[in-house]
């Protein structure tokens, strides 16, 4: 058999429809719109597209005709590895991508990572094909998030920062939660706390913070929980001043470990460690483990999400529905309207009374 010289012309939506005698609009609702066809004449034209070698409709043609990208851009504070270790993210994505699979839409991962530079940010951003953002705890200082709000897109801001006007946001209360925990230590008697926190920057810094640091803080729910304790020490009367506040810039559980560690040796007379992520607290019964100190007879230790690491290990913290709030922050982000009216929604916090808090010890415990 001699074979023609002459290159396999590729299918096209329109040849499609010559071959079958049918409109181009019946091609196209057979992958866009399949409920607009008989199942006959669906079947037909799916049969002939794949005898022809056409695999549909040009996404990137169509999304110039609709101007819409048909996904939703998460912008994350972390790199892109840490959206599948942590566990409070996990569930948000979770969520997140559970509201962008109900309307049809694809979610397209950003990681700012916390050390990169403006010029790296606009151009990430500005290449992104999605209809909107959701923004996930970032700094308000992030270049990531400055390129964001250039698109003029919709975003939703979850958890920070809060001092983005045109963007809704899905949050909790991080104050209030925070001085219910640390009300419920200090009501069982403890008077020399330690809060473990996490990032309260950009700049990479492990250590105790100075006053200033904290009150130039451009994390706002680290600052919001670490004044929540601040606040439930001046209602009972207690001075704030003497609180240690020691960060970690890494939110891991060696982190955490290691910032206890710090936090005994920097106030020895410290009988409780409020930290301000599970993650941290699980790191801090770590190191009382392994220093031979009894929780929580010789020091008492919280945590806050709620996540099931730290259920299983009944650790006392703060609990909240992480994936509720990814949920809701992609319905808000995808029923964006132009009204002008922002949208604020504040979910629930409860705390939950593990067994990892009790009365403060006579002596404090002691450090090597």
């Amino acid at each position: 058999m001699v074979r023609s010289s002459e290159p396999r012309r590729q299918a096209t939506l329109a040849s499609i429809a010559a071959e079958l005698k049918v409109s181009r609009t019946t091609v196209s609702n057979a992958y866009n719109r399949p409920d607009q066809l008989s199942p006959e004449l669906r079947e037909r034209v799916l049969q002939a597209a794949k005898r022809r070698g056409y695999a549909g409709p040009d996404p990137v043609a169509r999304s110039l005709r609709t101007r819409k990208a048909g996904a939703i851009g998460l912008l994350l504070t972390e790199a892109l590895s840490y959206s599948f270790r942590d566990p409070a993210a996990m569930s948000f994505l979770a969520g997140l991508a559970e509201s962008c699979e109900a309307a049809g839409q694809g979610l397209l991962l950003i990681p700012a990572g916390a050390e990169r530079d403006d010029v790296q940010a606009a151009a990430v951003v500005q290449q992104a094909g999605v209809d909107g953002f959701v923004v996930y705890s970032v700094a308000d200082d992030d270049p990531y998030l400055a390129a964001v709000r250039e698109r003029h897109l919709p975003i939703v801001v979850c958890d920070q920062p809060r001092n983005i006007p045109e963007a809704a946001l899905v949050a909790i209360d991080d104050r209030v939660a925070m001085k219910m925990l640390a009300a419920h230590l200090i009501s069982l008697g403890h008077e020399h706390l330690a809060v473990l926190c996490m990032r309260l920057g950009r700049d990479r810094r492990d250590g105790v913070v100075p006053p200033g640091r904290l009150a130039d803080s451009h994390f706002h729910v680290q600052r919001e929980r670490i004044a929540g304790v601040q606040a439930a020490m001046i209602d009972a009367g207690l001075d704030p001043d003497t609180l240690t506040v020691v960060e970690r810039f890494d939110h891991t559980v060696r982190s955490g470990h290691s910032a206890a560690a710090q936090a005994l040796q920097a106030n020895r007379e410290t009988t409780a460690l409020l930290c301000t992520t599970d993650v941290i607290a699980l790191g801090a019964l770590s190191f009382a483990r392994v220093s031979g100190i009894d929780v929580p007879s010789q020091l008492s230790v919280t945590g806050f999400d709620g996540i099931s690491d730290a259920i299983r290990e009944n650790l006392t913290t703060v609990r909240q529905d992480a994936e509720e709030k990814g949920r809701r922050a992609g319905k808000l982000v995808l029923s964006s309207s132009h009204s002008g009216i922002v949208a604020a929604e504040t979910l629930p916090t409860e705390l939950f009374r593990g067994r990892t808090a009790g009365p403060p010890p006579e002596q404090p415990p002691a450090i090597a």
